[in-house]
């Protein structure tokens, strides 16, 4: 069990994410981002699947099929996209599970989100363009609605082209209108 490790590198991410909300004027989220990663359902599953390069949750979805920590993580963090999945009723009245437009607060936390884990787990190799190519892996198998995967892809784009200086500037300054 790596609970020290493990206890640090959540530190070290929640410190992160906090500057970085603080900088978009989101304090509230700031202070209480991944609160949940302290309860006993993700902290122990965590510490007992800690690498530290990478995500508790993927060395315990490879061993167990499943991983319990992330499915109560992402049920209680609304900066996840996979919070906002639900059933969808489409045009002909169809339903299909889906992903619901997030509010673009979250989604600015979830940006932050993903730049303090892309440094957390690359370290040195960290660069403005990680969490978008990240993003760009993954973007088309996840369940996300159209506007907030392009809320987050322009943001991220904005990060990787512009810098992070600008990409906050830029974010706060639409967060406020």
């Amino acid at each position: 069990m790596q609970i020290r490790a493990h206890l640090h590198t959540v530190n070290r991410h929640r410190r992160l994410v906090r500057r970085y909300c603080f900088r978009l004027g989101l304090i509230w989220q700031g202070l209480t981002h991944d609160l949940s990663k302290y309860s006993p359902t993700e902290f122990w599953r965590s510490c007992k699947y800690y690498q530290g390069y990478r995500s508790p949750n993927d060395q315990e979805r490879l061993t167990n099929g499943v991983s319990m920590s992330w499915l109560h993580h992402k049920g209680r963090n609304r900066h996840h996209f996979e919070y906002w999945i639900d059933y969808c009723i489409g045009p002909e009245g169809e339903v299909y599970m889906g992903g619901c437009k997030m509010p673009k607060k979250y989604v600015a936390e979830m940006f932050c989100d993903r730049i303090a884990a892309c440094r957390i787990y690359q370290g040195e190799k960290y660069t403005d363009s990680s969490a978008y190519d990240y993003f760009q892996r993954s973007k088309g198998h996840i369940l996300i609605h159209p506007e907030t995967s392009d809320l987050i892809e322009r943001w991220l784009l904005l990060l990787k082209e512009e810098g992070e200086e600008t990409a906050f500037q830029k974010i706060r300054e639409e967060l406020r209108s």
